[in-house]
């Protein structure tokens, strides 16, 4: 994950692949799923502890970054929580996941290959 944008807020994202995130999830963690409120009532993780905050919102000029997503996850959780981000392929995960350690969450991960890899491993769904 080179990318210099990713790394500038000091601490790396850590990206974990969908069966330590099935492990994770039954031992309590957060899963904060990043996708559209659409997305998200296609199909999501089965997860006990669960939040839809979209880290980007479609319009007709295409995504664009959802200002409010901080503010909505600060009010959600708390800096302390263990937070696996997951979204559709992992692309805005990884980036919403940066946003997050930047902002001095703790514990912090990027489900790799999103609910895609999360599908295709038949795990759980709702």
């Amino acid at each position: 994950m080179g990318s210099n944008e990713i790394e500038s807020s000091g601490a790396e994202v850590v990206t974990v692949d969908v069966s330590i995130t099935k492990g994770l999830i039954q031992n309590g963690h957060v899963y904060l799923d990043v996708r559209t409120k659409e997305e998200f009532e296609k199909g999501h993780v089965d997860a006990e502890k669960i939040i839809n905050i979209p880290y980007m919102f479609n319009t007709p000029e295409g995504r664009v970054k959802n200002s409010e997503f901080m503010k909505e996850v600060l009010s959600a959780t708390n800096k302390e929580d263990h937070l696996i981000v997951g979204c559709q392929s992992g692309v805005r995960s990884l980036y919403a996941s940066a946003d997050l350690l930047a902002e001095g969450f703790k514990d912090v991960r990027n489900m790799g290959g999103g609910y895609l890899d999360w599908v295709k491993n038949q795990f759980p769904v709702k």
